[in-house]
C-alpha cells in the first residue's frame, strides 16, 4: 500500500546510501587534470531549442542555457541567476520585474541584455510548438524592456507562480542573432549563457560540455568539462559505469540495477545516492477514441489497476503507488483515487460497465514509448495488460514507438490510451494539474475543465503563500478523479550512481530533479 508518511520535506535534499567506505580524500575543486566527467543517462534531448521543448531536454538546457531565476544547490525557492534581482512590484501579483546582472554575455561573446530576454520569451509564444512550453505562459500579457538591464513581465491575471515559471529551463535565454524569431532552430548547435557551452552534440549519442568563460551567475563550477553519453537502457548504463567508461549515471537506472547496487555488500567502488523525487507516471485517455471516451470504461480501468503490484513486481519497491496527480510531499496532495476506488476489484469494475450498458469485453490499445522512461516501461505495460485482460472485462493490445515518433503520435491524437511520465517544471501542486487541462496542454489532448482552469487555478495563483491554497488543489483533484481522464500510477525517487572518485553527486539535483552538472568533482588521495 501507499506509504503516506514518505513526504518530501526538503525537495532539494538528498540522502546518500552508505555504500562507500571513504578513504582519505581531498576535494581539489577541479577535474581538468583527468579530463571531462562523463555522465550517462537514458534521457536524450528531443531538441536543442528551448522554444520547442516541454520535456526531458531541460536536463541539458539547465547546464548550457541560463534563466533569470534558478535553484542553487539546496534551495527550495528560485533565486536570481542571470538576474541580479527580481520581484513583484504591485500588490496583486500582476507585474514582475527583473534587473539583469551588468555586462552579461552569451557563450559566443554577444551581449545578453533585456532585449534578448524579451526576444527569448516572445518567440516561445510566437512559434507556439504544439505541446511546447508556450503552455507555461498563459498568464503573460506582454514583456516590456526598460533600458539594457531591466525587463518587466505584465500579466493578464494575478499569478504568484510566475517566478517559478521563469526558473524553468523552458525560459532559457537565447541569442537573438542565432535563433530565428518565427521558427525552431534546427541542427546540432546551441548558444546560451549557462555554466557550460555546448562544444559538440551527436543526436542520441553524446553532448560535450566545456566551461563557458563568459558565464556570470550563481553556479560555482567544480569541474571544467562534462560529457553526457546517451544510452538505450539501464543495463548498458550500469555496464559502462562498472567498466569505468562513465563516471556518473543519471536518469534511467532500472529497478533491478538500483536493488543490485543497494545490495552490493562489501563492494566499495560505486556509490548510490537516493534522492527525494516528484516524478510521476500516469495514463492518458483520449476522448476522441470511442471506447476511451466513455467515462464508465475509464472508471472501470481505475477500479481494476493494481498500483502496489506494479510498484512491487516491476519496480522492486523503488517507486510508490500514487493515487493523485499531485505527488506526496507537496501541499495539496490527496489520495483521491484510493478514496474513490479502494483496493482493485474486477467485480466492482464489472458493475460499473454493466450499469453503463457495456456487457462485452472492451477492446483497448495501450501505447508506450520504448526509450524515454526507463527499462521497466515495457514490463509495466505488460503488467497493466495482464491485470486488465485478467479481469475478463478488457482485451488489451500493446503498441510502442521510440520517443520522437511517439511524441508526434500522441500530439496528433493517434493513441486511445497512452503512458506518460512527468518531471515537474517547478515544485508546486499547480504544476501537476495546470499542464494537463485546458485546450492547450502538455499532452496535445484537449481536456476542458472549466472549474479548474477558470476558477480554482486563478484563485490559487493570487496567493503567494502556497500552503494557503490547499483547498483549491484538493477540489481540483476531486474533479480529476471524477473525470478519470488521467490515471496516476506511481511516484518515483531519483537515483544517482557514481564511481568512488566522484564527489558532489548528492548536491546535483535541483527541486525538479534536474542535474546541475557543475556540482560534480573528482577526489584525489591525501
Amino acid at each position: 500500500m501507499l506509504n503516506r508518511n514518505r513526504y518530501l520535506r526538503q525537495l532539494a535534499a538528498v540522502t546518500s546510501i552508505a555504500l562507500v567506505a571513504a578513504c582519505g580524500t581531498l576535494d581539489t575543486g577541479s577535474s581538468a587534470d583527468k579530463g571531462p566527467i562523463v555522465v550517462g543517462t537514458t534521457s536524450a534531448p528531443s531538441t536543442l531549442d528551448p522554444a520547442a521543448s516541454w520535456d526531458g531536454s531541460w536536463e541539458l538546457f539547465r547546464n548550457i542555457y541560463q534563466t533569470l531565476l534558478s535553484y542553487p544547490s539546496g534551495a527550495v525557492s528560485p533565486q536570481p541567476d542571470a538576474a541580479a534581482k527580481c520581484g513583484f512590484t504591485d500588490g496583486t501579483n500582476s507585474v514582475y520585474r527583473c534587473e539583469l546582472r551588468p555586462d552579461m554575455k552569451f557563450s559566443d561573446g554577444d551581449p545578453l541584455d533585456a532585449s534578448a530576454v524579451k526576444y527569448s520569451v516572445d518567440r516561445i509564444r510566437r512559434i507556439g510548438v504544439p505541446g511546447g512550453p508556450a503552455g507555461l505562459l498563459g498568464s503573460l500579457e506582454r514583456v516590456q524592456v526598460l533600458g539594457r538591464r531591466d525587463v518587466v513581465f505584465r500579466l493578464n491575471k494575478p499569478d504568484a507562480t510566475f517566478p517559478l515559471v521563469l526558473a524553468t529551463p523552458a525560459m532559457s535565454i537565447v541569442d537573438p542573432d542565432d535563433y530565428p524569431a518565427n521558427a525552431v532552430r534546427e541542427g546540432d548547435k546551441a548558444v546560451g549563457s549557462g555554466p557550460y557551452r555546448l562544444r559538440s552534440y551527436t543526436e542520441g549519442r553524446q553532448a560535450e560540455l566545456v566551461r563557458n568563460e563568459h558565464y556570470d551567475g550563481f553556479a560555482r563550477r567544480k569541474n571544467d568539462a562534462v560529457t553526457i553519453r546517451y544510452f538505450q537502457d539501464s543495463a548498458q548504463l550500469v555496464e559502462a559505469l562498472r567498466k569505468g567508461k562513465i563516471d556518473v549515471t543519471y536518469r534511467g537506472l532500472a529497478a533491478s540495477d538500483v536493488v543490485a547496487l543497494q545490495n552490493q555488500g562489501t563492494r566499495k567502488d560505486i556509490q548510490l545516492i537516493d534522492g527525494a523525487g516528484t516524478e510521476i507516471s500516469y495514463l492518458v485517455f483520449n476522448p476522441k477514441d470511442p471506447w476511451a471516451a466513455k467515462p464508465a470504461v475509464r472508471h472501470a480501468i481505475a477500479q481494476v489497476v493494481d498500483r502496489p503490484a506494479i510498484a512491487h513486481k516491476i519496480y522492486r519497491d523503488t517507486v510508490d503507488p500514487l493515487y493523485s496527480m499531485v505527488p506526496a510531499g507537496l501541499a495539496g496532495h490527496t489520495t483521491g483515487y484510493f478514496d474513490e476506488y479502494g483496493t482493485p476489484s474486477p467485480a466492482k469494475a464489472r458493475r460499473i460497465l454493466h450499469d453503463a450498458g457495456i456487457d462485452r469485453r472492451v477492446p483497448l490499445t495501450l501505447w508506450y514509448t520504448t526509450d524515454r522512461y526507463g527499462s521497466e516501461t515495457a514490463p509495466e505495460f505488460a503488467e497493466l495488460k495482464r491485470q486488465l485482460d485478467g479481469s475478463g472485462l478488457f482485451t488489451v493490445t500493446l503498441r510502442s514507438r521510440p520517443w520522437k515518433t511517439y511524441e508526434a503520435g500522441y500530439r496528433a491524437g493517434e493513441y486511445p490510451v497512452f503512458g506518460r511520465g512527468w518531471f515537474p517544471d517547478f515544485p508546486d501542486a499547480e504544476n501537476f494539474i495546470a499542464p494537463f487541462v485546458g485546450e492547450r496542454n502538455a499532452l496535445g489532448t484537449p481536456y476542458p475543465a472549466p472549474r479548474i482552469t477558470d476558477v480554482l487555478l486563478p484563485a490559487s495563483r493570487g496567493v503567494r503563500d502556497r500552503g494557503a491554497v490547499v483547498e483549491e488543489f484538493e477540489e481540483a483533484q476531486k474533479i480529476l478523479v471524477d473525470d478519470a481522464r488521467l490515471l496516476p500510477l506511481w511516484q518515483g525517487r531519483q537515483y544517482v550512481a557514481a564511481n568512488e572518485e566522484i564527489s558532489g553527486a548528492e548536491r546535483t539535483l535541483d527541486p525538479s530533479t534536474i542535474m546541475m552538472m557543475w556540482e560534480l568533482d573528482r577526489k584525489t588521495s591525501w
